[in-house]
């Protein structure tokens, strides 16, 4: 469009020009040419031959009258309702006026042809800049759209995404910054992932002795203290090693079919406040473990973060799990649906490493489910995963609820 507009901008700009000077140049050689036809006129009547001009005309137009007066000659340009008289008169004699005019239809009539010409030439090179300016905005349109795109897949993980520059315009530039924005972004969280997969992997042998350790201290509260401490940082390095796993892409998936009811309730066998309710039971295809680990997760961070009794809903391949606190927090909220988890972040101001949201997001992504978070209606948080339905069983046959 601002092409568009520049294109008829400049075509109205040179065409008013045209039209101006074509026109100008029309009237000053009319005006020579019956200035000159009157004093040829003028010389006719003195030496007594006809001439087409005439002596006091009664249409002679005022001002021409009165300009005739203190000149020896004038030319004057009438444009009256219908069409335009040109006027040249001078005086032969202190009272009579020897006139002449003549049409300027014809000068009238090119110079419309003029404008005419000018309109479509104009409209035509306003389209055909016009299109050639199209084409230009789709083409760099479409690569800045790429580079977008390609920037957003890295902001979602992709880091292997790359622009491939064209040209040597600010996009192509644009284009060589996301490439080398990627390739540092790359190798920075690669040098992180490995910083941290190493230091769990020297933390486990201490952590291993501390365990050994602590089994051998005499029973006492001193001991349950250290004890609950040591088995916490056992879980915390476990943690972190998996998370390690992740991200290197090291990670195996192990399929074989499963009851989804049967992985709940040993999900949450070990912890209490859980309740499991089935509402229809499916067979699926996927990693025991991994679906397992995710439900524990999302069972264990509902009861640190929420509020008891938490429950555990199978519908099918969809597994949500609720729990009566005040739910998430809304910025919690919104990094939840924008990126994702993130590490060592939780929606408490007391305690909790952060980490079994990352890694049930992790787990989900392995498998191929979808991890959804959402705040009730009536109060708490609800965290829903959706496992691809392999074979549908109905449901649990009048089965009670496993706790």
């Amino acid at each position: 469009m601002a092409v568009a507009a520049a294109a008829v901008c400049v075509a109205g700009a040179i065409g008013v020009l045209v039209h101006r000077i074509t026109a100008a140049d029309q009237l000053t050689t009319a005006r020579s040419d019956l200035d000159q036809q009157l004093v040829s006129a003028a010389h006719d009547l003195a030496a007594g031959r006809r001439s087409p001009a005439r002596t006091d005309p009664p249409d002679l137009p005022p001002p021409v009258a009165r300009a005739v007066r203190g000149a020896v000659r004038v030319t004057c340009l009438q444009r009256g309702d219908e069409h335009a008289v040109l006027w040249a008169a001078t005086r032969i004699s202190d009272r009579k006026v020897l006139a002449l005019s003549r049409s300027y239809a014809p000068e009238e009539r090119s110079l419309a042809a003029l404008d005419r010409t000018l309109l479509a030439t104009g409209a035509a090179a306003g389209v055909v800049v016009s299109l050639a300016g199209l084409l230009l905005g789709v083409r760099m349109g479409r690569r800045a759209t790429a580079a977008a795109q390609t920037a957003e897949r890295i902001a979602e993980g992709d880091l292997d995404a790359r622009v491939r520059p064209d040209g040597h315009d600010e996009i192509a530039r644009l284009a060589s910054s996301v490439n080398t924005m990627a390739d540092a972004l790359g190798a920075r969280l690669e040098a992180e992932r490995r910083v941290t997969a190493d230091i769990a992997h020297e933390l486990r042998t201490p952590v291993a002795g501390m365990v050994t350790a602590v089994g051998l201290l005499p029973p006492g509260r001193a001991t349950d203290l250290v004890a609950g401490s040591v088995h916490k940082l056992r879980g915390l390095v476990e943690d972190v090693l998996e998370v390690a796993r992740m991200d290197a892409q090291v990670a195996a998936v192990d399929t074989e079919p499963r009851e989804m009811s049967a992985m709940a309730r040993r999900a949450v066998a070990g912890l209490d406040d859980v309740r499991v309710h089935i509402t229809a039971d499916a067979v699926l295809t996927t990693d025991p473990r991994r679906v397992e680990r995710i439900l524990a997760n999302l069972a264990a961070n509902a009861l640190r973060h929420g509020a008891p009794p938490v429950e555990v809903e199978v519908d099918g391949p969809c597994v949500r799990v609720r729990d009566h606190g005040p739910g998430f927090p809304s910025d919690l909220l919104a990094v939840l649906h924008a990126s994702g988890p993130q590490r060592f972040r939780t929606g408490s101001r007391t305690g909790g490493t952060g980490l079994g949201l990352t890694i049930a997001t992790g787990q989900a992504r392995l498998l191929g489910a979808r991890l959804t978070f959402r705040n009730r209606p009536d109060g708490g948080a609800e965290t829903e995963l959706h496992l691809a339905d392999i074979q549908r069983t109905g449901p649990d046959d009048g089965a009670p609820p496993g706790p």
